[in-house]
Order: structure tokens, then C-alpha cells, then sequence
């Protein structure tokens, strides 16, 4: 008899019945339910204990990174200034608010000190950083002076832009922008004017003008045209446009009349390239 075969008793009146192997095939694969087992309170213990021992560790290395950057180990004791030409190193750091012999981390506050020196109308741009281990290093952009407006007997000082540096009450160094109504002239802010078409365009005309190895010491505005001198007696009269436009041909009638030793006379510039010399003043 096969080895999976069950008898019956007789008492039941049942007939023997043979189990075959496809029957039972589906249960070959079967395995009782296996228990998982929970971790003891010993192991979940130890758990906590390494836990714990690990924060405990973090911990100690903070406050320990933090005692060290706070220690005298990194007190500001140089200051590196580039940039400069208006001020001296020794004002700039003055101005900044910046101080020596206290912590660069924790004691020196670089976003402050960087909007102090940015509220001053000769700085443009201002950039300061640590560098380890004492050193803070400041580098900035100043403003120009470039042209000066007369306004009563004093002068307002402005950069190529525009912008007010200053007013000074000596006359400067600088192509002079006469005949012109301020309306506004606070440090910092652009320089406002009632002929604030032909300020924009004058000053486009002066950096052209540099370019070009050509000074104007003196410019005189009126209703649309301006009067730039070169020499006391001698001028260029025209819209600045124009000027602009035509500056090749200027700067060789120049080189012509200085051969000549002219210094006295008008030219006068207009559209479609025109260009004249008049020697009467």
C-alpha cells in the first residue's frame, strides 16, 4: 500500500481510499508558522546606552568647535583695505565701524560694517570677508570725481553718472557744467536738474571726449545747444549729439589750429556731418 494511504475503520462504512502523489502535491511546500522573536529589554538597553553615549559625543564637539572659534586664537588683529584712492585705508576702516583685538566670528558683524561704508556717496561697491586665522579684508569700489556744477558760489560734485559726491566750495580741476538750475543735489543720489536731457547727454559726450585725448574745461548749456570750451576763446558750439557724432572731425581740426597756435575762434558742429571754424569769438 502506498505510504500515504489511510484506513478507515470498518464502524464507519467507508471504503478505503488511496491518496495520490498529484494530490498531495500541494502540500509538500507547506512549513509551520514560524515565531519572531522580540528583542530582550537588554538589547533595547544597550540601544539607548549607545544612543546616549553618541549625543553625549556630538555635544562635547560643538561646544568644544564653539570655545575654540571664540577664543583669542581668532582675534582681528590686520586689516587688508584695496580699492581706495578718495579715502585712506585708516578712514575706510573708521567708516566701516570695524575693530581690532575682538573675536571675527562671534564680535565682528561684516553685514553692518559693509552698509556703513555703502552710505557714504564716494563708495560704490564694498566687499568685506575673514580670512584665518586675524585678518579682515576690505575691498571696494569707489565713485569719481569727474564734473562740477557752480551752484551759487560754491560747486556740486559729481561722477560720471551723475551722482552727487559732494559740494565744494573751491573751484576743482574738473570740466565746469555752467548755466544749469539745480532742482535737487542730495549725496548719493543722482544730480537733478531742469535740463536733465542735455546733463545725460553732456556727460555721455565727456566720456567720449576722454576717449579721445580732448579736454573740455568749461561747458556752457543754454535752451538745446551747448558751448564746450577748449581755451578760454575757444569753443565747440553745437548739440551734444552732434558734438558726439562728429569728434573724429574735431579732434583733426584741433591738431590743425594747435600746429598754428590758435586758441581763439568757435566750431561749430550741426546734423549731416557739418563742421566750421570761425576764427571771430
Amino acid at each position: 500500500m502506498d505510504e500515504y494511504s489511510q484506513d478507515y475503520p470498518a464502524e464507519y462504512g467507508q471504503e478505503e481510499h488511496v491518496y495520490t502523489g498529484e494530490e498531495l502535491s500541494g502540500y509538500e511546500d507547506y512549513a509551520p508558522e514560524q515565531t519572531v522573536q522580540k528583542p530582550s529589554k537588554k538589547k533595547k538597553k544597550r540601544r539607548r546606552k549607545h544612543y546616549f553615549l553618541r549625543f553625549c559625543i556630538f555635544c562635547a564637539l560643538v561646544f568644544g568647535l564653539y570655545y575654540f572659534l571664540n577664543s583669542d586664537f581668532f582675534a582681528v588683529r590686520k586689516f587688508e583695505v584695496s580699492g581706495n584712492q578718495y579715502y585712506t585705508p585708516a578712514q575706510i576702516i573708521e567708516m566701516s565701524g570695524l575693530q581690532s583685538g575682538v573675536n571675527m566670528f562671534f564680535e565682528t558683524k561684516t553685514r553692518p560694517a559693509r552698509n556703513a561704508l555703502l552710505e557714504d556717496p564716494y563708495i560704490r561697491l564694498a566687499e568685506i570677508k575673514r580670512k584665518p586665522k586675524d585678518t579682515i579684508q576690505i575691498v571696494i569700489e569707489e565713485r569719481k570725481e569727474y564734473a562740477a556744477v557752480p551752484y551759487g558760489e560754491q560747486f556740486v560734485l559729481i561722477d560720471r553718472e551723475g551722482t552727487v559726491l559732494r559740494v565744494a566750495d573751491e573751484e576743482p580741476a574738473l570740466p565746469i557744467l555752467g548755466n544749469m538750475t539745480i532742482t535737487e543735489m542730495t549725496p548719493g543720489k543722482a544730480l537733478q536738474v531742469e535740463q536733465a536731457y542735455l546733463l545725460t547727454d553732456t556727460l555721455s559726450l565727456l566720456n567720449l571726449v576722454e576717449e579721445n585725448d580732448i579736454y573740455f574745461k568749461r561747458i556752457d548749456f543754454s535752451t538745446v545747444i551747448i558751448r564746450a570750451y577748449i581755451y578760454d576763446d575757444l569753443y565747440c558750439e553745437g548739440a551734444p549729439a552732434n558734438i558726439r557724432d562728429n569728434m573724429a572731425s574735431i579732434q583733426k581740426l584741433l591738431q590743425e589750429l594747435y600746429k598754428e597756435e590758435i586758441t581763439r575762434g568757435v566750431i561749430r558742429v550741426g546734423t549731416d556731418n557739418y563742421l566750421s571754424y570761425s576764427p571771430s569769438f
